[in-house]
């Protein structure tokens, strides 16, 4: 045994030598043999470790007795000559996540993880260190198998049927190399069948085959679509519903047969849909509702209580309500529940019932069940819904941290009161109360504290509330009315205060899946800033000669920024269909608000050539049009294309003309969900910037009227929980007059038809961390290009120097975030 070690020794010497000499001679050419080791100490060691696994491990000899270690699986594709090299991929691709056995995983071809699994040997126990070993982080071998092989061949062919390659034959074998073996298929793909015609064939007149002949015209499938038996099953599924929501409450898609007269000369065919003649009878009779019993306090400790009919204290045609508390008014469930006595069953609107009893807030549990009966000649179903409602009055306190790339950090507390069922039908009542501070790091004695606190009430009703009698569609989710009323408090530094009141009535509802709509007659938004409250510190910026002209300006604006504006907001949300998994999706959200023009007509201008006010505030008048475009493109397995566009316009007018948009409706970019190259507010209007820390005004109020950006984001998913990102961030904001407040110049800072000449460009890379719950993003940026010539020039790649302090200093931003930016 000695000698063995001395030869084993004598052999990992021999070829440590030779590796060293053949990386040094890789890494430096024509180095004499024995010039010295060239790399670092820790990679020479892991280079040592690395060779003495691999020649230490002799897989071969640890294999059992005539068995080969199966590598992977080749595909040899002979493909009709109408068949396209894209499908011939696709169809590859496919096929590979068929093949069966999976093999151990490979580096560079070596099936590392079964020469940790074998390293230390048998273990000798199932607690010991081998064993431990093995389970951390080896993995058992995989072994080649014949009959594997011949276990895949009729999958493969079913799979290539399946997709339309009829006639197409798979055939394979085990080919093996030392203690290596592979699986090798040969596929022999005939050309694809096309749909050429849908046909629905019935049998009789009966009710049933009515129903399915009145589903012919909603058919998923074209002329010249490719066959696919997926799609076949998903027209199924459709044939099923629809004839389920014409009252068939027994009826299943596998009562639903599918015939295919194929067309071999022309590869086509013909796909005929029929109802089974051994259907149950039960499945082909039309079930009417008669009874609808609700139970809206349903638990555990009162069933017995709030089951018993006798309780009933709503007993009419509509609905029979059983509740020993009486908690909901009965006219909540009127405007719930879309099924009706008397009418036939509908499996849409059974779903839709469910989905607004879920969704309306009240209730923690929602439980049906159907009881079947026979009513004279008809069948009739009693319909039984079982809610637990929440707790009606519940809570809760919050408390957040915040890290914002402008070197402010602080913390927040939110205190939140809810009632459930405020007017007994499931409104939602929230009131909170906030306080929070901020403080600058890093800034010295130039630090800054703020403080903010506030409250506000928000009141959801699930139904819509107005003076006009008007009904919802009953075939889309509920309608919410929202009115909310707030007050918050913006303490800056110490040296003044903002105060802002805010109330707004509105609607919001759904169309259709795709499409909602948000509007908001009333809108109304008071900001002040109480002279009282205003340090003397704050006067003094004012007269003091080393304070730059445009930052005083920015002071005095503080100064006059009381303003009420008095709105109407539409919004409108359209997303692509959610039903299907496209490989392309997107999403507009678009804006259109009017402000001022109510109030302008009720008054009168009381001084020529200023602005008109209500109780002494100017009120503003203005058009703002803004559109989110987001498109999103999977082009793998683990990688994603995410794009944004955001373009905006506000307009002021008639009392605002000459003026901005009021601060709570002016655009920004820069941050964290924005230009990630520059910081929050550091960019624009035109060429006017705060691109770096040290020009970083102590207060940052300006913002645009118009406002373009773009962004593009590609998205590599490493795992479950961590994924890579790359993206490139551009846009600017403008003032849609010329503003004297922010540059010397106050053309500089207008939107013109050169406005391209000022578009800021930044890119970065990104690591996202998904736990599911909720996703933590960070993101590392650097602007490409400014909007103001730097060194002679907009452009600053030429700038970049990772080794300057003080380029990192001004040019890197750290991002830290929750959720995707878009």
């Amino acid at each position: 045994m000695i000698n063995g070690i001395k030869q084993i020794t004598g052999r990992l010497s021999f070829v440590r030598a030779e590796a060293t000499e053949t990386i040094t001679r890789t890494i430096r050419p024509g180095l004499p043999a024995g010039a010295g080791w060239p790399l670092p100490p820790v990679l020479r060691w892991l280079c040592f470790a690395l060779l003495l696994s691999l020649n230490a491990c002799n897989i071969a000899k640890h294999l059992p007795a005539k068995e080969r270690l199966y590598m992977g699986t080749d595909i040899v594709m002979h493909a009709d000559s109408t068949v396209s090299e894209t499908e011939q991929s696709a169809l590859e691709d496919q096929l590979m996540t068929l093949a069966r056995p999976r093999p151990n995983k490979q580096l560079f071809g070596y099936p590392y993880k079964v020469g940790l699994y074998y390293l230390f040997g048998e273990p000798r126990s199932k607690n010991g260190f081998r064993s431990w070993f093995r389970r951390k982080f080896g993995e058992e071998p995989v072994f080649a198998s014949a009959k594997a092989i011949s276990s895949s061949i009729p999958i493969w062919e079913a799979t290539l049927k399946n997709e339309g390659y009829f006639g197409s034959q798979v055939s394979g074998e085990l080919k093996e190399e030392g203690y290596k073996a592979r699986g090798v298929y040969q596929v022999n793909v005939k050309p694809r069948f096309y749909i050429d015609s849908v046909a629905f064939y019935l049998t009789d007149s009966s009710v049933v085959q009515k129903a399915l002949r009145a589903t012919s015209d909603r058919t998923i499938f074209k002329k010249g679509d490719p066959y696919r038996f997926d799609n076949i099953k998903l027209e199924r599924e459709r044939i099923s519903q629809a004839i389920k929501q014409r009252g068939f409450y027994y009826f299943l898609p596998d009562y639903i047969t599918i015939l295919a007269d194929n067309d071999s000369a022309n590869h086509q065919t013909t796909l005929i849909f029929a109802i089974k003649p051994d259907m149950p009878a039960a499945a082909g009779v039309p079930y009417y509702i008669r009874d609808i019993f609700i139970y809206p306090n349903y638990n555990l400790s009162t069933a017995r209580q709030d089951t018993n009919l006798r309780r009933a204290y709503q007993s009419d045609q509509q609905f029979i309500i059983v509740d020993s508390t009486r908690r909901f008014n009965p006219k909540l469930f009127r405007d719930v529940v879309t099924l009706q006595h008397g009418s036939r069953y509908n499996a849409r609107q059974q779903d839709l019932t469910l989905s607004r009893l879920i969704n309306v807030g009240a209730f923690k549990f929602v439980r049906n069940r159907f009881d079947p009966a026979q009513q004279g000649d008809s069948a009739v179903l009693d319909v039984h819904y079982y809610l637990t409602p929440y707790p009606a009055k519940s809570m809760r306190l919050e408390l957040d941290g915040t890290s914002r790339s402008n070197n402010f950090s602080g913390t927040q507390a939110i205190l939140s009161w809810r009632d459930r069922n405020f007017l007994r039908r499931a409104e939602l009542l929230t009131v909170n109360a906030n306080v929070g501070i901020e403080f600058q790091v890093g800034a010295g004695d130039q630090s800054l504290t703020n403080y903010r606190y506030g409250a506000d009430a928000t009141l959801s009703f699930p139904r819509l509330v107005s003076p006009l009698s008007f009904r919802a569609d009953q075939r889309q989710a509920l309608p919410k009315t929202n009115v909310t009323m707030g007050y918050q408090t913006n303490i800056r530094g110490g040296l003044y205060r903002i105060n802002a009141f805010q109330t707004t009535f509105g609607y919001a509802w759904r169309q259709s899946q795709r499409l909602e709509h948000v509007f908001q007659p009333f809108n109304a938004n008071y900001t002040f800033v109480p002279l009282d409250k205003v340090d003397s510190r704050f006067y003094d910026i004012l007269i003091d000669p080393e304070v730059p002209d445009v930052i005083k300006a920015q002071y005095n604006n503080i100064l006059s920024s009381d303003q009420l504006i008095l709105s109407t907001l539409y919004t409108l949300n359209y997303t692509s269909s959610p039903r299907i998994p496209l490989p392309t999706t997107f999403r507009i959200t678009s804006n259109v608000e009017v402000a001022g023009n109510l109030a302008n007509l009720l008054t009168k201008q009381q001084v020529p050539g200023q602005q008109t006010t209500i109780f002494k505030v100017p009120f503003a008048q203005f058009l703002r049009l803004d559109g989110d475009f987001r498109l999103y493109r999977r082009l793998g397995k683990n990688l994603n294309w995410a794009n944004r566009l955001f373009t905006g316009v506000g307009i002021p007018y008639g009392n605002s003309k000459g003026f901005q948009l009021p601060l709570a409706r002016q655009y920004f970019v820069g941050g964290s969900n924005s230009i990630r190259a520059f910081r929050p507010r550091a960019i624009g209007p035109g060429l006017y910037t705060r691109d770096t820390i040290r020009n970083v005004p102590t207060f940052q109020d300006g913002g645009g009227d118009i406002r373009l950006e773009a962004n593009t984001e590609l998205r590599a998913k490493l795992n479950k929980y961590l994924e890579l990102a790359f993206f490139v961030d551009a846009g600017n904001i403008w003032t849609y007059y010329p503003a004297a407040r922010f540059t010397a110049d106050p053309q500089a800072t207008a939107f013109t038809s050169e406005f391209y000449k000022q578009v800021a460009v930044g890119t970065g890379v990104g690591l996202r961390i998904d736990l599911s719950y909720f996703l933590l993003r960070f993101d590392l940026a650097t602007p490409l290009r400014k909007p103001y010539k730097t060194n002679g020039s907009e452009w600053v790649i030429d700038q970049i120097n990772f080794r300057d302090r003080d380029w990192r200093k001004q040019n890197l931003v750290f991002n830290i975030g929750v959720g995707y930016p878009f």
